[in-house]
């Protein structure tokens, strides 16, 4: 059975079994997070590597990533809540029923991806670790790219069909488009 069938199982599977495995990716998923935060930190120390931006300049940045990434996670834990009544904390194996495509979903299919990675940036700003900056969060963004693409993106094809299709022809996978200026014809 391959990751993207048992995924698909999972999430079309019964609410028992999605309740039972939410807790338990959702431990993991933290997990994975600490482990960047204090495997960079522990990087830094045994490698010997300089503090990254000390003072003002790391705070100037750390910050406004840090707050933007925790605002926008927010927003969409808010939009998937909205989308499954309750319970929505955003884990793959417990999906709101429904494609999501609203506020952030709007601009880019990941935007809780999007949030990890601007926030993880601007806590290495804050803790002036040039490992979790320029290793640990960008190996984290690889990953969880290629997970994505091979496991999550396959499985809601499979179950949302079409429209998840559209959308996906549609949004961009990270990044959002620059809007079209529209052209006047004389």
């Amino acid at each position: 059975m391959s990751l993207v069938d048992l995924l698909y199982a999972v999430t079309t599977g019964p609410e028992r079994r999605r309740a039972l495995l939410t807790p338990v990716v959702l431990v993991v998923a933290v997990a994975l997070l600490l482990l960047v935060v204090f495997g960079s930190l522990y990087m830094d120390r045994a490698l010997g590597l300089p503090r990254l931006l000390p003072g003002a300049l790391g705070t100037a940045i750390g910050v406004p990533l840090l707050a933007a990434g925790l605002v926008l996670h927010a927003w969409c834990l808010v939009l998937f809540w909205r989308a499954r009544g309750t319970g929505g904390i955003g884990v793959p194996v417990n999906p709101p029923r429904e494609l999501v495509t609203v506020g952030p979903y709007a601009w880019t299919r990941n935007p809780m991806l999007t949030a990890a990675f601007a926030w993880l940036s601007g806590l290495g700003f804050l803790l002036n670790s040039i490992s979790m900056v320029f290793v640990w969060t960008p190996v984290f963004v690889i990953v969880n790219v290629i997970e994505l693409r091979f496991v999550e993106e396959p499985e809601l094809e499979r179950r949302l069909g079409a429209s998840y299709s559209e959308y996906q022809q549609r949004v961009p996978m990270f990044i959002p488009k620059a809007p079209r200026v529209g052209r006047h014809v004389a």
